[in-house]
């Protein structure tokens, strides 16, 4: 692959998912799209960027883009998140929502499921405490593959060892040979749809929360800002914005401010400091994920 064709790959992936490549990643992007190309019947790079440059092969665009998205997930992943969720969001979910009796969350860039569904967990786990509720949960990603493979809730058993506690597997996977399959409760619970996040997604609505979590290091800092933006304006003036534990919004936007004490989430910054309240011990009496 010569300089000028990793240079068009290099804008052609950030103009379609916002990926940043240095120079020093060409290696990794021969890696990976050379299957691409053979897949496609082509028998090198320089015949793939031929056909991406003129255009008009949408889904050997959408494989370009896909065979270069990381997808890495694993069940509770840094565990924070999901006890933040637990015993942070939920109960202050609960008794301002109390009238509606609902809670939307958007997990964003959810890969294989692994996050919506460790989420579903924990709303079983808690069922007490939301027994009449109605709690959606939207996993979206802008990879075909890995969204088939979210709504199947299939996962080998390297997968679901990683980060899943024994009890858990068994009491809402079933065995099925050498795989394990999510149970259909749980895979009820969650919504799926195709999304890219450089695309509007004002029509998904609103939500209390949202997840966005190890997508932005991939970006640049003004599409970073861009997004964190728009995900200001799908959340309400008390919802929650979940980031990764290497992310921040600092010096990147000013629609929100961290939870102090909460690594990772995050406030509309006009409410950060007033509903942030200590959670009423009545709300918390009794909880635990079994980890």
């Amino acid at each position: 692959m010569t300089p000028t064709e990793f240079e068009f790959l290099k804008k052609f992936l950030k103009t379609r998912s916002g990926l940043v490549l240095s120079n020093d990643k060409q290696y990794l992007v021969e890696s990976r799209l050379l299957p691409v190309a053979r897949t496609a019947k082509l028998e090198t790079l320089s015949a793939l960027v031929q056909s991406l440059q003129r255009g008009g092969n949408r889904s050997m665009e959408e494989n370009v883009v896909e065979a270069m998205t990381t997808n890495e997930s694993f069940f509770f992943r840094d565990k924070t998140p999901f006890e933040h969720f637990k015993d942070t969001m939920l109960p202050h979910l609960l008794e301002s929502r109390a009238r509606t009796r609902a809670i939307k969350v958007w997990c964003a860039a959810c890969s294989t499921g692994q996050e919506p569904y460790s989420l579903s967990i924990v709303l079983k786990e808690e069922a007490a405490r939301v027994a009449g509720w109605r709690i959606r949960i939207l996993g979206t990603d802008l990879s075909n593959e890995v969204l088939d493979k979210a709504k199947a809730g299939i996962y080998s058993q390297f997968e679901v060892q990683r980060g899943l506690p024994i009890q858990l597997l068994l009491k809402y996977f079933e065995q099925k040979g050498d795989v394990w399959q999510i149970n259909p409760g749980l895979r009820a619970m969650v919504e799926w749809r195709k999304l890219n996040l450089l695309e509007s997604f004002s029509h998904l609505g609103e939500f209390d929360i949202v997840f966005c979590r190890n997508v932005l290091i991939y970006f640049d800092q003004p599409t970073k800002t861009e997004i964190l933006d728009r995900l200001a304006k799908s959340l309400p003036e008390d919802g929650y914005l979940v980031l990764g534990a290497a992310e921040t919004v600092v010096g990147l936007t000013e629609a929100f401010k961290p939870v102090p004490g909460k690594r990772g989430l995050f406030q509309k910054k006009q409410v950060a400091n007033t509903t942030t309240r200590p959670v009423p011990a009545r709300m918390v009496a009794g909880a635990g994920l079994t980890r």
